[in-house]
């Protein structure tokens, strides 16, 4: 049976995993399902349709899956969505999905949400993200595997980050950032590749050339980005299957609608 403080509030219709536990002054709605091994430090609120993994720990004063804040939101019913072994520090924040979108917003499993983070309605997180503190994604945000985003950052609404880019710190992000890039600012500007960040998660010294060459067909060479594209589809054909995987998602992302991209 969970663990559940005497000072805490927990709706009979909330389902805790037998080894949840609830500290003091937590309220849990009647909508939420907690997976196996989450802890609830202290002064947590999860409501709304939530549903949450293992192994996701929440320090004091997290409010996660209440009311959006766009003022379209009419209280349809909406939900969020968090993977395994994420962990949420001081004061964030993540918002139910609102009827425009999808209606969910979705985290993914190992992620880190450094105090006063913000996850705004119908986000998508993939895994391994990191938000330092106090970084705000507006709605609808995309945000790739193992990307970071640093502290005081904004990213406007609709934006997609790509997968292993770093976001600097006070950046303002109003266009997509692609996946593999580093830069920062306000607005925020590309700087060059994330190679130690792809370097400590296992990419080999010919993956990380390749994603070299192609920032500087997209980024450098003064192309259009329909050319770039074109001249990166060409080189594909010449590569070997172990660049092809990590070419062909800048492709996908290139090739994909957003809201313009940052150059």
């Amino acid at each position: 049976m969970a663990q559940i403080h005497p000072l805490s509030i927990v709706h009979p219709a909330a389902q805790l995993a037998a080894d949840v536990e609830v500290g003091p002054f937590c309220t849990v709605g009647a909508g939420v399902v907690l997976g196996a091994k989450c802890q609830l430090i202290s002064h947590v609120v999860i409501d709304g349709e939530t549903r949450v993994g293992s192994g996701n720990m929440f320090y004091p004063f997290c409010s996660i899956g209440l009311a959006s804040q766009d003022k379209k939101y009419a209280n349809e019913s909406t939900r969020v969505e968090i993977g395994d072994d994420n962990v949420f520090r001081e004061s964030c924040t993540v918002h139910r999905g609102t009827a425009q979108d999808k209606g969910v917003t979705i985290i993914g499993s190992r992620g880190l949400f450094m105090a006063y983070a913000h996850v705004a309605h119908d986000c998508v997180l993939g895994d391994d993200v990191i938000l330092a503190n106090a970084a705000t994604l507006g709605g609808h945000v995309r945000v790739g595997d193992w990307a970071i985003i640093g502290g005081l950052a904004g990213v406007h609404q609709f934006c997609r980050i790509g997968a292993h880019a770093m976001v600097g710190g006070a950046s303002c992000v109003l266009q997509d950032v692609a996946p593999y890039v580093l830069g920062q600012g306000n607005p925020f500007s590309l700087s060059t590749v994330n190679a130690e960040g792809l370097k400590r998660r296992g990419f080999t010294p010919e993956m990380i050339a390749a994603v070299r060459s192609a920032y500087k067909t997209v980024f450098r060479n003064n192309l259009t980005l329909k050319d770039a594209i074109a001249t990166l589809v060409t080189e594909q054909e010449t590569h070997s299957a172990e660049v092809q995987s990590v070419i062909t998602p800048l492709l996908d992302f290139l090739q994909s609608p957003g809201r313009g991209l940052a150059r």
